[in-house]
């Protein structure tokens, strides 16, 4: 499914991480690490929201040669979203639906079941930490997807939304196909998903456990 090779992203001439050769096939995977480790600059260079050296190319589709097609299929949650604070949520997904072309059925739906649709009608400014993490795994899950990223998904979210998100990677992996890339630190409940590979992120390097 996604294929990296040669990959290299660094700031200020420090490598913050670097990966020969990895091909990760379909199903739901694990990439573990401590805060800091590159977890997120690795997954946000796959989404195509920084520049890299290197090649990645998800089912044949090259991130830079098929800009469009490539971003149409990849999605991402990010840690630690941040919005302008003068927008609602319903502004920003309605916005982003759009662009994923999500029907607005999709959109209304994972509204009710992460519980958004309560305050996305607020401005962003005013939500909580967990408000705004909700509004950033919703926008994960808008269109089609193949590919799901989502970094440290159960952050400042409460045991209910956790059990909800556990819902939609399996539900969006067996009845969809999409595969998922899943960091956290802590533990994922592994009788909840199933988990086809873990990684390690550590010493600015990935390696298969």
């Amino acid at each position: 499914m996604l294929k990296i090779q040669n990959f290299s992203k660094s700031y200020n001439n420090h490598t913050i991480i670097a990966v020969e050769n990895l091909e990760i096939p379909e199903g739901i995977h694990w990439f573990k690490g401590i805060n800091g480790s590159g977890k997120s600059t690795f997954f946000r260079a796959i989404a195509g929201i920084i520049p890299f050296e290197g090649e990645i190319l998800l089912n044949s589709l090259d991130i830079r040669k098929n800009a469009i097609d490539y971003r149409m299929n990849v999605n991402i949650s990010e840690a630690e979203p941040q919005y302008p604070d003068y927008l609602t949520a319903y502004d920003l997904l309605t916005f982003i639906a759009d662009a994923k072309k999500a029907n607005s059925e999709q959109l209304a739906h994972l509204a009710e079941v992460l519980g958004v649709n309560i305050y996305w009608r607020t401005p962003i400014g005013t939500y909580s930490s967990g408000m705004l993490k909700k509004v950033s795994l919703l926008t994960a899950f808008l269109g089609k997807p193949k590919l799901i990223m989502l970094d440290e998904p159960l952050i400042t979210i409460d045991d209910r939304s956790v059990q909800i998100v556990y819902e939609l990677v399996e539900q969006y992996s067996k009845k969809h196909g999409i595969s998922f890339l899943l960091s956290s630190h802590q533990d994922f409940r592994f009788e909840k998903l199933a988990i086809k590979n873990m990684y390690l992120v550590q010493n600015k390097v990935i390696t298969q456990l």
